[in-house]
This record gives C-alpha cells, sequence and structure tokens, in this order.
C-alpha cells in the first residue's frame, strides 16, 4: 500500500471557550496507521479529535486533513470532510427510535445514497464487518454496550472513510469486551483506514499495540515504543 499523508498539524494551537488545550502540537498520521492518542481525563484528546472534525476551531499554525485546511474550511465544505471521516463515539449516539438497520439507513441517505437495493447491500457488507449481521432488525435498547458498539463500527464504515475517529470507544464497556472493539479497530486498520483512538486505558494499549501519542502539558509527543 502506498505511504500517503492523511493529516499533517503542524504548530497548531486549539482553545476551547478561550481555555488552552493545545499549543505548539505536531502530528503526521499516514493511510493505515493506528494511532492510539493517551493522556489524562481533560488533557485534550478529545478536543484534538473535536479540532479534526470542524467542531472546534484551530487557532495557529497548519493543519490540513486530506485535501481540507481546516484553518480556512469553508462551513458548507465540513459536511463533505465529515463523509470522508468514521466517527465514533463513547455513548453510541445511536437513534433510539429506530432499528439497527433504519439508523445505518437514516446515515446513508443523509450522505445522498438514493437506490434501495445499494442501500441494503452496503449495510449488509458493514454489518457482516462487524460481525452484527444477525441483529439489523434490533432497536438499540435491546443490544449489548458492546453490540451498540459495534453498530456504531458499522455507521462510521459506512461511507468508506479513509480514517476513523474513535474518542474513548471502550469508556463505557467492560474489560472483555473492549478488547473485542479495538481488535476489530485493529482489523479494520489492516484492511487499509487510519484509526486515531483516544483512550486512557493502558492496558488495551499494551495488548493490543500501535504508535502512541500522547497529551500533556497541551503538547502532543510520539511515545518510543
Amino acid at each position: 500500500m502506498e505511504e500517503t499523508v492523511l493529516l499533517r498539524l503542524e504548530g497548531v494551537e486549539i482553545c476551547r471557550n478561550e481555555n488552552l488545550i493545545l499549543q505548539n502540537a505536531s502530528l503526521t498520521i499516514h493511510n493505515g496507521e493506528f494511532v492510539y492518542v493517551i493522556g489524562k481525563v481533560g488533557s485534550g484528546k478529545s478536543s484534538l479529535l473535536k479540532s479534526l472534525y470542524c467542531e472546534i476551531p484551530v487557532k495557529q499554525g497548519e493543519a490540513w486533513l486530506m485535501e481540507y485546511n481546516l484553518r480556512k474550511i469553508k462551513k458548507k465544505e465540513i459536511p463533505y470532510l465529515r463523509r470522508k471521516l468514521g466517527i465514533v463515539f463513547q455513548d453510541f449516539q445511536l437513534l433510539t427510535d429506530r432499528s439497527v438497520v433504519k439508523n445505518l439507513e437514516f446515515v446513508l441517505k443523509a450522505t445522498g445514497w438514493k437506490k434501495k437495493a445499494e442501500i441494503r447491500e452496503r449495510i449488509d457488507v458493514v454489518l457482516q464487518k462487524v460481525g452484527m449481521q444477525n441483529k439489523g432488525y434490533k432497536m438499540p435498547h435491546e443490544l449489548s454496550g458492546g453490540e451498540q458498539q459495534r453498530i456504531v463500527i458499522a455507521r462510521a464504515l459506512l461511507n468508506e472513510p479513509k480514517l476513523i475517529l474513535a474518542d474513548e470507544p471502550t469508556g463505557n464497556l467492560d474489560p472483555e469486551t473492549s478488547g473485542q472493539i479495538v481488535q476489530l479497530l485493529h482489523d479494520i486498520c489492516e484492511q487499509g483506514t487510519a484509526v486515531i483512538m483516544t483512550t486512557h486505558n493502558y492496558t488495551l494499549v499494551n495488548n493490543y499495540p500501535g504508535r502512541i501519542v500522547k497529551c500533556e502539558n497541551a503538547c502532543l509527543n510520539d511515545v518510543a515504543e
């Protein structure tokens, strides 16, 4: 697989409500890389991801995500950037009033898919990838936490993103389920999708090795293996 730079941050500053979260932060990520962003609660891990999907502005420095300049991105371009990302939240954010299939269908229709057969086929593919092919008819409340997170990962894969941003994806899960979810993200990464996963669970980082970047004192630093 040819190496391409997906993300390049240089000398970046991120503020939230006037508080400085990150300063002079630099980070480069290539396609197919699995990167853990570790650090204490409140160190800026989630804010970093939010700046990548344009929920928090980047104040200083250079910030390129794929072909988008995050410093200069226009509001109307943000939905197109987000379509190229898969976002996995800790608290699932599934629509509770509809089945798994209807949750996934909603996202595809919202991002421009129109043909019923293609929608159905894509949903089947992503459910298969996360081992949930027999759960499409279920409502979110009928699923365990681990199963819900698998559906969230399936949702993140719908538009074949080049990069998945996973914000504490195991935060609400027990240790065994957490391991299964991280293994699933590693499997997806091996198929060529880069993953940035924030966590403060060092056991997972040790058990499922990847590149480690630490958020500390408003800085980002690569941790030597």
